[in-house]
């Protein structure tokens, strides 16, 4: 197959993702946005997350920030920053900040060195732990824990559920294609022999 049909083809296969801007910073202080369709939850005690960098073969600056830092925060994407943080994946050099080339704003916290997504209205922060080289195809597992959460008091539920759609996150599918959600239920844990209930 022609290669960018191949990408496309295969990057939809796995349906709807989670999709996230990755917030870093060099040792300097030089921000970095960044976009990712490969967030993922890995464990809620200790609370663990991973993310799958794409082969090291051209400059990566968020991978180099957060093996120099140890420090990243994940922003959850809205329907007002989509197409910003579409441009965050243009390949701009090492001096230039994606905050700055999109219009995003960057805010800081003490204590966490790299920039959180002012716009965002979900966001954590992560301690890098982990680093696993995938051979087959070159990328990069990054495993972090989560040690701190931003998010709208309305948006979570007196069980610790987060109504992510309330707070406005979009999704995406294949490399490009943006979308808002609907749900259609929450469910009651699942039992055998008993019907789930809607919740």
């Amino acid at each position: 197959m022609e290669t960018r049909y191949r990408a496309a083809l295969i990057n939809s296969l796995g349906g709807f993702k989670s999709v996230v801007l990755l917030g870093t910073a060099n040792a300097a202080g030089q921000t970095n946005l960044a976009i990712f369709s490969s967030f993922f939850h890995l464990g809620a005690n200790p609370a663990l997350c991973g993310i799958i960098i794409r082969p090291d073969v051209a400059p990566r600056h968020t991978l180099n920030n957060i093996l120099e830092t140890k420090s990243y925060t994940i922003n959850h994407i809205n329907a007002g920053i989509y197409r910003q943080a579409h441009q965050t994946s243009a390949r701009y050099g090492g001096d230039e900040s994606e905050f700055d080339q999109t219009g995003l704003t960057p805010f800081f916290v003490p204590g966490i060195h790299a920039p959180f997504v002012q716009q965002s209205h979900i966001q954590l922060a992560c301690e890098f732990l982990q680093r696993t080289d995938i051979t087959l195809n070159g990328t990069i597992l990054m495993i972090g824990k989560i040690v701190y959460i931003n998010l709208p008091e309305n948006a979570i539920g007196a069980d610790g559920f987060i109504d992510i759609e309330s707070a406005g996150t979009v999704t995406c599918s294949g490399l490009d294609s943006y979308h808002t959600t609907r749900r259609l239920s929450r469910l009651s844990y699942a039992k055998p022999g008993v019907l789930p209930k809607d919740i």
